[in-house]
């Protein structure tokens, strides 16, 4: 998977960049089919907002949190990634559900 990540009115360290990437790897866990994460952290006065798009298959999954701590926006942002990618799952997985029926069906057939 690639993690880029992005400041806008503030510097990204190495220690934000490490967090980051460990919260966002929570997600591979429910789903591993990730091909580009794009993480935006920004700053302005005491909101720091921070957003990310995954880009998965045949689909891009939007999110971001507002919090007054960085890291708190960013761990929030992980929960809510986590429901959302969830979410994704189980729904591509329920549209699939009859169509692998019918083929285990044909292949008890013959």
């Amino acid at each position: 998977m690639n993690l880029s990540v992005s400041g806008h009115h503030v510097t990204v360290t190495p220690a934000m960049r490490r967090y980051l990437a460990r919260k966002i790897g929570r997600v591979l866990r429910h789903f591993n089919h990730l091909t580009e994460a794009r993480v935006i952290l920004s700053v302005n006065k005491v909101r720091k907002k921070a957003e990310v798009t995954l880009h998965v298959r045949g689909k891009d999954i939007h999110c971001e949190s507002v919090q007054d701590d960085l890291y708190a926006a960013i761990d929030l942002l992980a929960d809510k990634l986590d429901r959302q990618v969830l979410r994704y799952k189980d729904r591509n997985s329920k549209a699939r559900a009859p169509a692998r029926r019918r083929a285990a069906a044909r292949r008890t057939r013959s």
